[in-house]
């Protein structure tokens, strides 16, 4: 049996988005009420079909939620409730959970049922005909109601295994009784993508003229991977989550498979070309209301997901994007990183000239760019990394063109920590004295550390020349042992993100003093501000 393949281009694929439901089952993640709403509405702007918001009647917050969603005015996406079977011995018509879905003012219902002969007897505790006359009493009951009703078949893809007749038998239970849409869903996550379009394959045939979806977990890091394989074997309804959020290992991401459906096998999921543009900014809005860092690796929309480091990718790239890129970054919301590193070569440092719009007609053999190539690579070997230090690279780079004029110069800090008996804070002082043109100027400070009284000697002595330093602020400082072989000697990295609510911009230093090396970044991140304000001393 080989899997039923469709044509490309000539199906439709409904997409169904999980994330409130099934991803807010997360480890560590706590979506408030207004996250759920915020999340709803994003989903809905970027043209998500099915928007599952939750089990109303399971929690307070899923009911308030529902609540507040009464009033949406959405002009593609729906919004669906989701919840279980009656209870055995109830009628569907007398179960209050089935109650609360009617009642949830959503436009829809998916429930789930057992479809694996061991969970029906094990987990359930009833005998395998009772499960079939639950799942269609209750799918009956609900599409009395309601106009749309999915059906997720719990388990399906192991009770298939084992029991190949009574998972089909549900399915058959749930679409005799009027359900739109029967979902098999890899519940477990342990099944591999020729099983799944195998599988898939077997009951699309059965059921040749009914809406097939595929629900896929990713126990097995196969999750997308078996959603495209059920796609591509002819399942139409495609459920899982922005960033692939969900219990244990998670569900299948939805920001992965969209593209790969879309632009690898010529499906159309209805996302045009403009909302595609947006996927990367809709991944990182979920990732901020799930309070969660973005994975800089992820496919598709993660930052380093085009970024090209070795010379000769940088090289190639420049000449045709498809020699080193298997699709257009542009497409998804992204966009390339030439990153700069001690694999640097010419067109590396040529391509990021061309980025921040210095000498464009610089050749590969001018001094200035040998210079700064020979300059990245000894200070790399120090222990620089310029991947998130672009703003030190910029400053590097203008130093060897000769082009930069520093704002100020340092003559020197002094560091004083003090602790006075066990349970007292320790105090922190720095004495600074710089030079500013002409004038030198001698300031110090406190802080709660000596990095924190670097950063306010260096405001306090530096704001009185350029006032539009009190407008900068630091928003991340990172340490990173370099030598750990030489324990408290060891060399440090020391990396600065700064902003001035408008721009961002990163700085790097290296130094066996963790001081120095917070300096290098502190000074870096000064003269870039100067740089970007165009600043000139105060009189």
């Amino acid at each position: 049996m080989t899997a039923r393949e469709h044509s490309p281009g000539t199906d439709r694929v409904q997409l169904f988005d999980t994330t409130l439901r099934d991803g807010s089952q997360t480890a560590g993640i706590n979506f408030s009420v207004e996250d759920k709403l915020r999340i709803a509405d994003r989903l809905a702007e970027f043209g998500i079909d099915w928007i599952e918001g939750g089990w109303p009647g399971a929690s307070p917050k899923d009911s308030q939620f529902f609540e507040q969603m009464r009033g949406r005015r959405w002009p593609k996406s729906r919004l669906l409730a989701f919840g279980s079977m009656a209870r055995p011995g109830k009628s569907a018509s007398a179960d209050p959970g089935l109650r609360h879905l009617v009642e949830s003012g959503a436009d829809g219902v998916c429930v789930f049922g057992k479809s694996w002969d061991l969970h029906v007897t094990k987990a359930l505790g009833i005998e395998l005909p009772e499960n079939l006359d639950l799942v269609h009493d209750s799918v009956g009951w609900l599409k009395e109601q309601l106009p749309t009703v999915f059906f997720d078949a719990e388990h399906f893809f192991d009770g298939y295994r084992d029991n190949p007749g009574y998972a089909l038998e549900v399915l058959k239970a749930a679409r005799s009784a009027g359900a739109d849409g029967l979902v098999l869903c890899d519940t477990n996550g342990g099944s591999l993508p020729f099983t799944v379009a195998e599988i898939v394959a077997e009951v699309v045939h059965h059921f040749p003229d009914t809406l097939i979806g595929i629900h896929a977990h990713n126990d097995c890091e196969l999750a997308v991977a078996n959603s495209v394989a059920a796609a591509r074997a002819g399942a139409r309804m495609v459920q899982g989550t922005i960033n692939g959020i969900g219990e244990r290992c998670g569900n299948a991401n939805l920001v992965s498979i969209i593209p790969v459906l879309q632009f690898k096998l010529g499906l159309d999921c209805g996302i045009d070309a403009a909302h595609m543009q947006q996927l990367g900014s809709l991944s990182r809005f979920v990732n901020e209301m799930a309070n969660r860092l973005p994975w800089q690796h992820q496919p598709f929309v993660g930052l380093n997901a085009f970024a090209h480091k070795g010379g000769i990718h940088a090289s190639a790239v420049r000449k045709d994007s498809r020699l080193y890129e298997h699709i257009d970054p542009a497409l998804v919301g992204n966009e390339r990183l030439i990153l700069v590193s001690d694999q640097a070569g010419k067109s590396t440092v040529q391509l990021k000239m061309a980025e921040m719009g210095l000498d464009l007609n610089l050749d590969g053999n001018d001094p200035a760019v040998r210079k700064a190539i020979q300059r990245v690579k000894e200070l790399e070997n120090r222990g620089f990394a310029y991947e998130g230090a672009e703003a030190s690279f910029q400053l590097l780079l203008l130093k060897a063109m000769d082009r930069f004029q520093p704002y100020f110069e340092l003559d020197g800090f002094r560091v004083i920590d003090e602790k006075q008996g066990h349970e007292e804070e320790p105090i922190s002082e720095v004495c600074i004295t710089l030079r500013v043109g002409q004038q030198t100027t001698t300031t110090s400070a406190r802080g709660n550390g000596p990095v924190n009284a670097l950063d306010n000697a260096l405001r306090n002595a530096l704001i009185p020349y350029y006032p539009g330093l009190a407008g900068m602020r630091l928003t991340d400082f990172k340490v990173r042992v370099l030598t750990t072989q030489q324990a408290t000697r060891a060399m440090v990295r020391v990396l600065i993100e700064s902003t001035d609510g408008q721009a961002k911009w990163g700085t790097v230093g290296v130094s066996a003093n963790m001081v120095d090396a917070s300096y290098q970044a502190l000074a870096d991140a000064v003269q870039y501000k100067l740089m970007l304000d165009k600043a000139s001393p105060a009189a």
